[in-house]
């Protein structure tokens, strides 16, 4: 029986990095990119040529642009302005898409019933985040509970970030040989700029301190990473 996984795929540093480490973990990888009409559109063509690049044979783009019309986001409205690293005090930034992940792994989990996937791939994780509650273990815990019982199917919510710090995910990615790829050719940037972005917003300022971590302790962080993964 072929061992089929489904990612939620969204050209960014995270989901290609869980993607470079799903590749070697199954035998058939299914890719889903979102459209929902989000402010740095620039990612869904980032997603389409990274699997390709990567070898995957399946990917498909879902049009949800009704999530644009339900969440007021500023990563869904050009005239909320996306917070730099300094701006942001609140307790949930104005980057937060309500609904997003809920939405996200709904239609994929629907998608792998179809497809007979029993895993589901997020790059999600809470150790170094915006603060998103659609991003924490309790949520993913409980979303992949209501799916099993919904679709009555087994299903595998995977979240191989989960308990990574970004350093740490950087070490993944090099731990493949595919650290370069993932510093120039991803898109994490709220502002839509590919590779190292615009060095201003949130998501850029946590890429950069983890990759200079990394770089500055890099056999430290490998060994946290394979003892949190089992890598050898």
């Amino acid at each position: 029986m072929t061992n089929k996984a489904v990612i939620v795929f969204s050209g960014g540093q995270d989901s290609t990095t869980c993607l470079i480490h799903a590749l070697t973990h199954y035998d058939e990888i299914h890719c889903i990119t979102f459209d929902y009409g989000q402010r740095h559109i620039a990612e869904i063509e980032v997603a389409q040529h990274l699997s390709k690049k990567l070898g995957v044979t399946v990917h498909k783009t879902l049009d949800v642009s009704l999530l644009n019309e339900l969440a007021i986001s500023s990563l869904t409205r050009d005239n909320i302005p996306v917070p730099t690293v300094n701006s942001s005090g609140e307790s949930l930034p104005s980057t937060f898409v309500p609904g997003r992940n809920i939405l996200f792994l709904t239609l994929a989990s629907i998608y792998a019933y179809q497809v007979q996937a029993k895993t589901v791939i997020t790059g999600v994780c809470e150790t170094d985040f915006s603060g998103y509650p659609d991003c924490r273990d309790e949520f993913v815990k409980a979303l992949n509970k209501a799916l099993e019982l919904g679709m009555d199917y087994q299903l595998q919510l995977e979240t191989p970030l989960m308990w990574l710090n970004k350093a740490e995910t950087w070490a993944l990615a090099d731990y493949y040989n595919q650290l370069e790829l993932v510093r120039e050719q991803t898109l994490t940037c709220y502002n839509g700029i590919k590779g190292s972005g615009c060095s201003d917003c949130d998501a850029c300022h946590l890429r950069a301190k983890g990759l200079n971590e990394f770089l500055t302790n890099k056999e430290q962080v490998t060994r946290s990473l394979k003892a949190k993964l089992s890598l050898k």
